[in-house]
This record gives structure tokens, sequence and C-alpha cells, in this order.
């Protein structure tokens, strides 16, 4: 096992399981989720700026959703010893590695968009063998 890939282990014990399947189900169980990490992806990184960003989410949703990213080591919080007093949320190695999995859910939804646009749905004419030789 390579460093990194220890380093990356000793952050999951914050998580309740180690487990990528267990780890999306449980991040995305808000359908805020994926708005908030598109936009802190797109480098929106300060709450205020977030919530304004977004549109229709609320303030105690939109900090719920940046702690439970933040403990899932998918965000870090940066705080600035300024007065007023001034954080950020960046994406964190492992938050640009699962990043990778929206990029496919976005990817696959415009492979069913496309099939849409041409009256079957691409994934179900692979599922029935259409088009194979």
């Amino acid at each position: 096992m390579a460093l990194s890939e220890k380093k990356l282990l000793t952050a999951l014990p914050k998580l309740n399981s180690r487990r990528v399947d267990v780890l999306l189900e449980d991040v995305i169980g808000c359908r805020w989720t994926i708005s908030v990490l598109r936009a802190v992806a797109a480098g929106v990184n300060r709450p205020g700026a977030l919530e304004r960003h977004i549109a229709g989410i609320s303030t105690k949703v939109l900090t719920d959703r940046l702690r439970h990213f933040t403990r899932a080591g998918i965000f870090e919080r940066v705080q600035f010893p300024e007065i007023p007093p001034r954080v950020e949320y960046r994406l964190t190695t492992f938050g640009q590695k699962f990043l990778r999995l929206l990029k496919e859910v976005e990817r696959l939804q415009a492979e069913l968009d496309e099939g849409v646009e041409q009256g079957v749905p691409r994934l179900s004419r692979e599922l029935r063998g259409v088009g194979k030789s």
C-alpha cells in the first residue's frame, strides 16, 4: 500500500465506512449535495457566495452540507485569522477524486438524454442488444 493511500485511510475513520459505495450513499443523501459540490469545484468557496450562487438553498441546509462534506474528507475548511472572520471551503485531494463520480453521473445523463432525443434511451438499446453484431 502506497504512503498516499495510507494517508487517505487515516482520514477515512471519520466516516461510517471505508467503502466508497457507502460513502457515496452517505454523502448524496440530500438533494442539494450535487449543487454544493459543483459550486465549490467551480471556485465558489465562501458560505455567503455559495448561498447566493445556489438558488433556493437555505443557510441551515448549506451549513449542514458543508459540515457533512468536511467530515467526509471531501472539503477542507480554511479559517483566516481576520476580523471579521473569513471561512472558505476547498476540495481536498480526495474530494477531487470524488468529483470524478459526479462527472461520470453527468456523462451518463448526457448519454441518456442523447438516447431520448432519438426515441429510445441508449442504455435501453444496449441492454436489449440492439446494434450489436
